[in-house]
């Protein structure tokens, strides 16, 4: 009997520790659902080689400053030179800006040109988990090839996608609208998962062509700020544009005015994405 009692007190003693000191209480609130906002700083430039307005000498130094002075975590450039005779037969623009910025870069050709290549290029903060080329078709025969650069990066946990490009320059739509839907219906399709694409689009918001980018893209700005030229800009080509909606939340956006070491402003973007924990 006496030992029966002992053993009912301890329990009794157990049962009102609960809750108490290092013994586990009641169950709190389910925080397995709880999430984190992580940012991204992106930059659409299209450097023109790395020449300043006004000018007509290469300063791939200047063009690395305005990136320092930004310092984005991803940058799409266009019209970037590789080994080009113009631009300097030893020359890789993109390597080069990637150390001068310390950043990674890759680099696709859109066409041969001068003894070498140009296309477009992307420069990372974060190491490159993956990267590919994608070709862009021309409608109308004897025009300029285009092509888009696409790197993966993840940044606290959350996988991305990020890519550039530079669709077609001619005053007629038919190249751009073609390059865009090949974009939204064959490039597209091949991602899974959070995706950005920037560049320079040679179009005008209310364009054909960026009513077609809109089927798989919501692009950064409401009334897209004027982008060219850099000097007194009266025209919006340049853009961030992202899929999809419900994977980020714009912060900021729009182009760095003042900066003239290309005849484009650079674009800027914070964007948030949400990741369960």
């Amino acid at each position: 009997m006496r030992m029966t009692c002992l053993l009912l007190v301890a329990v009794l003693a157990a049962a009102c520790s609960k809750g108490k000191g290092g013994t586990p209480g009641p169950a709190g609130p389910d925080t397995t659902g709880a999430s984190v906002k992580v940012n991204i700083k992106v930059m659409s430039y299209n450097i023109r080689r790395g020449i300043p307005m006004n000018s007509t000498e290469i300063d791939l130094q200047g063009t690395a400053d305005v990136i320092n002075a930004i310092q984005p975590d991803l940058v799409a450039l266009s019209e970037v030179d590789r080994y080009t005779r113009r631009s300097g037969v030893t020359v890789d623009q993109a390597k080069e800006l990637g150390r001068l910025t310390g950043m990674y870069h890759y680099f696709t050709r859109a066409i041969a040109h001068d003894g070498g290549e140009y296309g477009d290029a992307v420069l990372s903060r974060l190491p490159l988990l993956d990267s590919a080329r994608y070709a862009l078709p021309v409608a109308i025969p004897g025009s300029e090839l285009r092509s888009v650069a696409m790197v993966t990066v993840e940044k606290e946990g959350m996988r991305i996608h990020f890519a550039s490009t530079h669709l077609d320059h001619l005053a007629r739509e038919e190249n751009r609208l073609l390059q865009a839907g090949e974009i939204v219906n064959t490039v597209v399709p091949q991602i899974t998962g959070p995706l950005i694409i920037a560049g320079d689009l040679n179009a005008l918001p209310a364009s054909g062509t960026i009513s077609t980018l809109k089927q798989a893209f919501t692009p950064g700005c409401l009334s897209c700020a004027f982008t060219f030229p850099s000097d007194k800009p009266d025209r919006t080509i340049d853009y961030i544009m992202y899929r999809s909606a419900a994977d980020f939340r714009v912060i900021s956006y729009g182009p760095v005015t003042g900066k003239l070491a290309s005849d484009h402003l650079p674009v800027v973007a914070v964007l948030q994405m949400t990741r369960k924990r």
